[in-house]
């Protein structure tokens, strides 16, 4: 049995108009009021909550300048939450040699910045100044230019542990596999 309509969507050319089959598209608007910016920036109305709000992105960065995620948790619970969510995203360590980021822009782990801390350096400081900031640190504060100083002999050992920090992320940076 034949059918008694032929569809022009067959072939080359199709005969039917391009774009002629697509319906508009709906857009969701900010939830902010008075904004008419698209809103495809989901946000949680509550914590724990399905339900989300739906800003544009210059409402959503509002939203969540003084979102706190540890809020409410212990020291303890904020800790072991942190190790899990680590122990979850381990995978994409895997990763991190590609470092298309550079320094400054959340390429630097927590422990580096730690390290950067110690040393009295800002986030976006290059190796060189890592290692000017070491060797005057460690001169200040080494055991044999002040002897008996318990002050000093631990200043020396938190200086020498940030720079043993930086200086293997270092060599992970410059390591590239082929």
């Amino acid at each position: 049995m034949t059918r008694a309509t032929r569809s022009d969507n067959w072939g080359f050319p199709r005969w039917g108009g391009y774009g002629s089959a697509r319906e508009a598209v709906t857009v969701r608007l900010c939830d902010r009021h008075g904004c008419e910016e698209r809103g495809d920036c989901p946000a949680p109305k509550s914590p724990n909550s399905p339900e989300r709000w739906y800003f544009c992105q210059p409402h959503a960065a509002e939203y969540n300048r003084g979102w706190d995620y540890f809020e409410g948790l212990s020291a303890e619970d904020a800790a072991e939450r942190e190790a899990n969510e680590r122990r979850d995203a381990s995978g994409f360590t895997q990763a991190r040699h590609n470092q298309w980021a550079g320094p400054g822009d959340g390429s630097r782990s927590r422990d580096e910045m730690r390290a950067l801390d110690v040393l009295d350096l800002e986030p976006d400081a290059d190796f060189e100044a890592v290692r000017t900031a070491w060797r005057r640190l460690a001169k200040e504060s080494h055991p044999d230019v002040k002897p008996g100083n318990a002050e000093a002999a631990t200043r020396f050992q938190a200086v020498q542990a940030a720079y043993d920090v930086l200086r293997a992320a270092e060599e992970r940076r410059e390591w590239r596999p082929d």
